[in-house]
């Protein structure tokens, strides 16, 4: 049961936003960079986009723990996107991991020398 109202900052909202937008912008350019033969680059592109996403990850976990111990938060439409952000984000995380090993393989079947 629900014992208390929390107020979740604006910050933890936006940062939660930014941190998605930034770890799906670093999963992107690594699929780009290895259509383009980069894969140690692209690599790269994913651990960056992984530590961005455990960070945004914890944020919504300070939520969830909050709420877990029966403080609750006023959702905003602002929180609802935030979250969207979010799972967005793991969902091109998951998908990534298949496209790299597909774009991998074109590449060798290509004849692309990867670096």
């Amino acid at each position: 049961m629900v014992s208390e109202t929390i107020d979740i900052s604006p910050e933890d909202i936006f940062g939660l936003i930014a941190l998605s937008g930034d770890a799906k912008a670093s999963y992107h350019q690594a699929m780009l960079l290895m259509q383009e033969g980069k894969k140690k680059e692209a690599e790269a592109a994913v651990v960056a986009g992984d530590a961005t996403l455990k960070e945004a990850h914890a944020i919504q976990t300070k939520f969830v723990t909050l709420e877990a111990q029966g403080k609750s938060a006023t959702v905003g439409v602002l929180m609802v996107h935030a979250q969207d952000h979010l799972m967005n984000t793991i969902l091109v995380k998951e998908m990534l991991g298949y496209m790299m090993n597909m774009q991998n393989e074109i590449n060798e079947l290509k004849g692309m020398d990867q670096q």
